[in-house]
């Protein structure tokens, strides 16, 4: 049972189409709130609507490409325009990790991954924030981070410089805005079951049984669900006191 506490609530989600993106807008929308659904895939994102709809929930999709400025600042005001505020987003939306050393790494995806990631990211945060300013009640910021925001892994340059970056405007973003009582806080996944993590081992031929005892005290990968718990708490006024900091959902792997 999820309790309503996100009730009168407007979020967004980011990357919401699929993954850990879509089990937050769901969690979301049964806690009450009322979801912005946001992602570059349009037919997920219109199925991920219909999902929540079907189980009583309220969501509007919005196609959008988090690297562009523009569309960034039409997602918010077509959010404010169809919702009327907003009070909660999570920034959500990333690319697969890359795959190559840093002697040999692809620039082209470099900067695909960075605008994403990480600019996208910054993007998203910005123009929530003046929204949120603007209106003066508050507001909550999630923004998605990585284990490999705190432990690198070879061959991961690009994805782990982005991580690394989230992590830092997190907290320069919680110390500039909690006089106006918008909290901003992050979240570290280890291996969670996504389609990105099996891409992934689909392109290092890795299984599950090989990779999961390295990245979990438990022996096994996350579910994205347990992801969107974690947001939710951040979301919700149950963290009021909570800013500046990362949970870290990674069944202990940073802990070693």
């Amino acid at each position: 049972m999820t309790f309503p506490v996100l009730e009168g609530k407007v979020a967004i989600v980011t990357g919401s189409a699929m993954g850990m993106g879509l089990a937050t807008a769901k969690l979301f929308a049964a806690a009450k709130a009322k979801v912005i659904v946001a992602d570059f895939n349009e037919e997920k994102g219109k199925e991920a609507v219909t999902e929540i709809e079907a189980n009583g929930g309220t969501a509007h999709f919005i196609k959008v490409d988090i690297s562009n400025s523009d569309q960034v600042q039409s997602m918010i005001a077509e959010t404010v325009e169809k919702y009327g505020h907003l009070d909660v987003a999570v920034n959500n939306a990333a690319l697969t990790p890359d795959n190559a050393p840093a002697a040999e790494f692809d620039e082209a995806y470099w900067d695909k991954l960075i605008s994403i990631d990480l600019t996208g990211t910054a993007l998203c945060m910005k123009y929530e924030l003046q929204q949120m300013i603007k209106q003066g009640n508050g507001g909550s910021i999630v923004n998605i981070s990585s284990v490999s925001g705190f432990r690198p892994q070879p061959n991961n340059i690009a994805y782990v410089a982005a991580k690394h970056g989230v992590v830092g405007m997190t907290k320069v973003a919680a110390m500039e805005n909690g006089d106006k009582n918008i909290r901003v806080n992050s979240v570290a996944p280890g291996a969670i079951d996504t389609p990105m993590l099996r891409g992934s081992l689909e392109e290092t031929g890795q299984t599950e049984e090989e990779f999961a005892p390295q990245l979990s005290l438990l022996g096994r990968f996350g579910q994205p669900e347990e992801i969107a718990e974690a947001s939710l708490w951040l979301a919700s006024d149950q963290s009021s006191y909570v800013t500046g900091t990362v949970i870290h959902a990674d069944a202990g792997y940073t802990s070693r």
